[in-house]
């Protein structure tokens, strides 16, 4: 009898084993198919957008009217920002595309200038004619290009997730994806050597770098050690650490670990260590922190690892977590391109999340002018309609990329509450945001 019992509890441990072992192959195939989805759709998006691209430079040079000139080329704007968006959700961050994205980016640029001034006052010049013509010529090779990728993934029924993972592994050797992107890339990197006219002169040629990352190379076992100290891993976790290939915006280590009941991932610089995002899956329990205790837990994180001179301007609560954004502040003067995210579980005070990238891609020591206006003068260039409480003196960059000096209203109309900035040089209303309900002041203790 009590071997009988003993093989029925096996069977039911093998049965239980088996089932348990089909659910996680199932939820990671959904995973795989919903990921792959994803790609295949911005990849289709892409190719459309540059359709789309060279149709609307080509109208745009066909057309006499300078009136109706601003609208196209708002739109061509408009498309540049959407393909440029969907580069962005293709799994090539470790392969060499900025040629590509510079290329988006410059006609974005020279759209945007362009559309908002007065065309009837200053049409185009004969120099940013001939900059639409090699423009409509260089997009037009690139939709081509494009395109053969996109036969190619259509008729041999390619994966966009075999890219993910030759790219991973540093094995190139044969993906036709990878191999049509390099022709794309090469194609761009040939017109970089053509002469774009003056029009183009202040727009940077290059990336963006990470101008904050400093210090020594750091090992695969010292970035392990770092990572510990940063997740407060347990020592018997299991953990992967893989190295950034060529190409990408700055060398990074990429770990995650698992460890009873939690999940954590992590990009730190290979120069210094520097986390640039942190993301920790676990279940959290009931709140034992308020909102304004794990804003505190968060800027002892950020002291701790030398993120100096930080203020908190905005906390959101969902379920039981915090998301504090805090903002770099030279001089009294807020800079709000070097922004940290930080995440909070407020059932322990846990740091379950950071995103700082934009601190260490953006963040230096600015010689800021002195505003030409007055906190009062740049009152008058706020609607009236809406009831400002506080202000600040404050840097952000304008739909150029620029970096302007503003000052920061934040007032109230109705049931909203808005974030107006005004430009301290000249009055411009450089951007209005409408604030989300849920944002919390941070003198009280909720």
């Amino acid at each position: 009898m009590i071997r009988w019992i003993f093989i029925s509890v096996l069977s039911l441990g093998v049965i239980g084993t088996a089932v348990w072992g089909y659910q996680e192959h199932q939820e990671k195939n959904a995973i795989l198919i919903q990921a792959e989805n994803n790609y295949q759709r911005a990849f289709h998006d892409l190719s459309y957008q540059m359709d789309l691209l060279h149709d609307k430079i080509g109208t745009v040079l066909a057309m006499n009217s300078q009136k109706q000139l601003s609208p196209q080329l708002a739109e061509i704007w408009r498309l540049t920002s959407e393909a440029h968006n969907d580069v962005g959700q293709l799994p090539l961050t470790l392969m060499p595309f900025n040629k590509t994205e510079e290329f988006l980016s410059n006609i974005g640029t020279f759209s945007y200038r362009t559309a908002v001034r007065d065309l009837t006052k200053k049409p185009l010049s004969k120099e940013e004619e001939q900059t639409l013509n090699k423009l409509y010529e260089q997009s037009g090779e690139i939709k081509k290009e494009l395109r053969k990728v996109q036969y190619m993934v259509l008729n041999d029924q390619l994966r966009w997730m075999d890219v993910q993972l030759a790219l991973a592994t540093e094995d190139k050797s044969d993906n036709k994806i990878i191999d049509g992107f390099k022709t794309v890339e090469k194609q761009v990197e040939g017109y970089e050597e053509a002469n774009l006219g003056p029009t183009f002169t202040g727009v940077s040629s290059k990336e963006k770098p990470y101008q904050n990352v400093t210090g020594e190379k750091l090992s695969k076992e010292q970035v392990i050690q770092k990572a510990k100290d940063v997740f407060s891993i347990p020592e018997k976790a299991k953990m992967n650490v893989t190295k950034s290939g060529d190409g990408a915006d700055v060398p990074t280590y990429s770990l995650s670990y698992e460890g009873k009941n939690k999940r954590g991932y992590m990009d730190m610089t290979v120069q210094g260590g520097h986390p640039l995002s942190i993301l920790v899956s676990r279940d959290v329990k009931d709140a034992q922190f308020s909102l304004y205790d794990g804003m505190k837990e968060a800027e002892k994180f950020l002291q701790k690892h030398q993120y100096d001179n930080m203020e908190a301007y905005q906390t959101t609560q969902y379920d039981q977590v915090g998301v504090y954004s805090f903002l770099y502040v030279q001089d009294d003067v807020r800079v709000y391109p070097d922004s940290v995210q930080v995440k909070v579980a407020l059932d322990n005070g846990d740091i379950i999340g950071l995103s700082a990238k934009n601190y260490f891609m953006n963040h230096q020591e600015r010689d800021i002018p002195k505003p030409a206006l007055s906190e009062e003068e740049a009152r008058e260039f706020v609607s009236p309609k809406v009831h400002l409480q506080e202000h600040h003196l404050a840097i952000i960059e304008n739909d150029l990329k620029e970096e302007v000096l503003v000052y920061e209203f934040v007032g109230t109309m109705g049931d909203n509450t808005y974030r107006i900035f005004i430009n301290a040089e000249d009055g411009i209303e450089e951007k209005v945001e409408r604030l989300k309900q849920s944002e919390m002041k941070f003198g009280q203790n909720t």
